[in-house]
């Protein structure tokens, strides 16, 4: 599986540890940045790795910055994106179950190294339940423009 990441200065340090946990689990990682703790700005990164998922280059896409929620916010503006900000592993396993989410944003300022890799884990070997819960995605997926 090919897995799109993307962070701001905030999250690199868990990016960094995210990257090792998806190649021990033999993904395939496109990092789209950033490449430092320089200040830099969160839009960028996480729309780039959004725009990959959409576009089918990448399975699924993982995102990082200090709080998870300006970077989930910048994913889910790109179409076909259900990106869903996770603390835990509970959180990651029912947004893959019931939501069919493509993307996981994760806040570096609250989630460590242990639990960030646990809930990775859990996000990609999590199935999508279907059944009514498709009919619900379908409807979130018809409000975009």
């Amino acid at each position: 599986m090919k897995i799109a990441l993307g962070c701001d200065h905030g999250g690199y340090d868990l990016k960094q540890h995210v990257i090792k946990v998806l190649e021990k689990l033999g993904c395939e990682v496109e990092d789209f940045g950033c490449f430092s703790k320089d200040s830099c700005d969160y839009p960028d990164f996480g729309a780039a790795a959004a725009k990959a998922v959409a576009e089918g280059t990448c399975q699924r896409g993982i995102v990082i910055c200090t709080t998870g929620i300006g970077i989930s916010i910048a994913a889910n503006k790109v179409k076909g994106i259900r990106c869903a900000h996770c603390a835990d592993c509970l959180q990651a396993e029912m947004t893959r179950r019931h939501n069919d989410a493509n993307m996981m944003a994760i806040g570096a300022g609250f989630t460590g190294p242990n639990m960030a890799e646990r809930m990775v884990e859990v996000f990609l070997s999590t199935e999508f339940e279907g059944g009514r819960h498709a009919r619900r995605v379908d409807k979130m997926m018809s409000l975009e423009n």
